[in-house]
């Protein structure tokens, strides 16, 4: 996957995963046509399963969201948007907020990058001065 959305989930009532899922799909459903349906990106493999990990504190549910992306930038930021319009999940009031959209492919290539440079200094350090 190219992209991660990461996003913040607060539901004024005690929900579970499966419900925040629904409720994801049912309301970005046909939202902005087919080209954005999540469920047909997930089939084409332009978008990964969502995670959501949530937490109960007293009568809210409050919780990360998580969705790979394969799309480009631009329809990646699309579907950030689109997840802040669910309101409800269940027959409680929900928001959500996209705190960042990662890219992992610049990441890997940090690691690559850093990676790199450490074995060149092992090679250099074990290899015999030229002048000896």
């Amino acid at each position: 996957m190219k992209y991660l959305i990461r996003a913040r989930i607060e539901v004024d009532g005690k929900v579970d995963r499966h419900d925040v899922i629904g409720a994801i799909f049912g309301q970005t459903e046909g939202l902005l046509g087919s080209e954005f349906d999540l469920e047909g990106l997930q089939e084409k493999d332009k978008i990964g399963r969502l995670q959501v990990e949530l937490k109960h504190q007293d009568n809210k549910t409050v919780g990360i969201i998580q969705v790979p992306s394969n799309l480009d930038r631009v329809e990646t930021a699309i579907i950030a948007a689109m997840l802040e319009t669910v309101d409800r999940v269940g027959p409680y009031t929900a928001r959500v907020i996209v705190e960042d959209i990662r890219d992992l492919r610049a990441e890997k290539i940090k690691i690559i990058i850093e990676r790199a440079k450490e074995i060149l200094r092992k090679i250099r350090e074990s290899e015999p001065d030229v002048k000896e």
